[in-house]
């Protein structure tokens, strides 16, 4: 697993010094890493168009993607949009007025996709054309209290603060389940009642490997949970290998294990936000002399809780990460964990 596919986005060069997320990323970015070689090449440059977002000052991220075969389920914040791998042909694109602030798309077993619309604080199941089969919200009161049907939320450049802030969605059991930043945990939405705990910190990623589940936590922790128990079984704290918490790590999110005990995981530099809610776990870490690291992935070795390898993206122009893949070479197959026959059928644009 040598050579990988990273998503994220380039930052703009800032106006203004505390330019927010919604803002602040002029290009989402698909790049291919050469682990070994240290090569890194350009695969998807994206903006989304005037009709698909806020504004011309929106900004343009790949947040969590999720990789099927040879078939790449990307999105924005306002848009799914699913490529052919390796040559990123893209096949499929859907935009709903549901979609804002988007943070993962995911198939499922009967074919449909799920889609985390983070802004509402909701999750939405879709057709391949583009038509809502369900939908939930991740909070305890009416799906639609807060937010309205008849807004097109494309076009409104953000809803914070979230009072859940859902991250990712996976599917366990022909179930789906959703992890939630603000609760701390991941709760199943087509089972009430299904919960896994995530008490250390807030969670991101809920990724599905073998016997486990594994989340990242913003502060830098893997959390390791059994699929049959739904308990942890262990955290990793990445701040320790080597550290000895002279740096700040970044933001955690994105993780692809290399097998059972290695592990590649991304981390986005911190930066300042109005919302200090969301980074309030940074002030635990921040002493004299703490440095933050550019944004970067790092291989470890969960076992022993040692880093083994690192790569700063920075200089590629990726100044946030959401995701991580095995690059597909042509002829190659890929196979991620529980996947299923994949039901081919072009996305049509809504």
């Amino acid at each position: 697993m040598a050579i990988l596919y990273i998503l994220g986005a380039r930052q703009r060069k800032l106006i203004f010094k505390h330019e927010q997320e919604q803002n602040l990323y002029e290009a989402a970015l698909i790049l291919e890493v050469d682990t070994e070689t240290r090569q890194v090449r350009t695969c998807v440059e994206y903006k989304s168009p005037l009709e698909a977002c806020s504004g011309p000052n929106a900004s343009m991220v790949f947040k969590s993607a999720t990789m099927v075969g040879d078939i790449l389920y990307s999105c924005t914040s306002t848009e799914v949009i699913i490529f052919k791998l390796p040559t990123f042909e893209k096949i499929g694109y859907i935009t709903l007025p549901q979609f804002n602030d988007v943070h993962h798309v995911t198939p499922v077993s009967d074919g449909s996709l799920v889609v985390v619309s983070t802004g509402l604080d909701m999750v939405f199941k879709i057709g391949r054309d583009g038509a809502i089969l369900e939908e939930w919200t991740v909070l305890e009161k009416p799906i639609w209290s807060r937010f309205s049907r008849e807004v097109d939320y494309r076009k409104v450049e953000t809803t914070k603060p979230h009072e859940s802030h859902p991250n990712f969605a996976f599917e366990l059991e022909k179930e789906i389940w959703a992890t939630r930043f603000r609760q701390r945990d991941a709760i199943c939405l087509t089972k009430p009642g299904g919960r896994i705990d995530i008490a250390v910190q807030t969670p991101h990623d809920g990724l599905i490997h073998g016997e486990r589940i594994y989340f990242t936590t913003v502060d830098g922790r893997v959390v390791i949970v059994n699929r049959q128990t739904l308990k942890v079984q262990r955290v990793v704290d990445l701040n320790e290998p080597d550290n000895e918490k002279k740096v700040l790590l970044g933001w955690c999110r994105g993780l692809l294990p290399a097998d059972q005990e290695r592990m590649w995981v991304a981390f986005t530099r911190v930066r300042k936000t109005k919302f200090v809610e969301n980074v309030l776990w940074v002030r635990s870490f921040v002493k004299d002399g703490v440095q933050d690291k550019p944004t970067h992935i790092a291989l470890y070795d969960l076992e022993q809780q040692k880093r083994l390898d690192e790569l700063d993206l920075e200089p590629y122009g990726m100044n946030i990460i959401f995701s991580i893949f095995p690059a597909m070479r042509s002829g190659s197959t890929t196979k991620t964990a529980d996947t299923y026959d994949e039901k081919s059928s072009r996305v049509l644009r809504v």
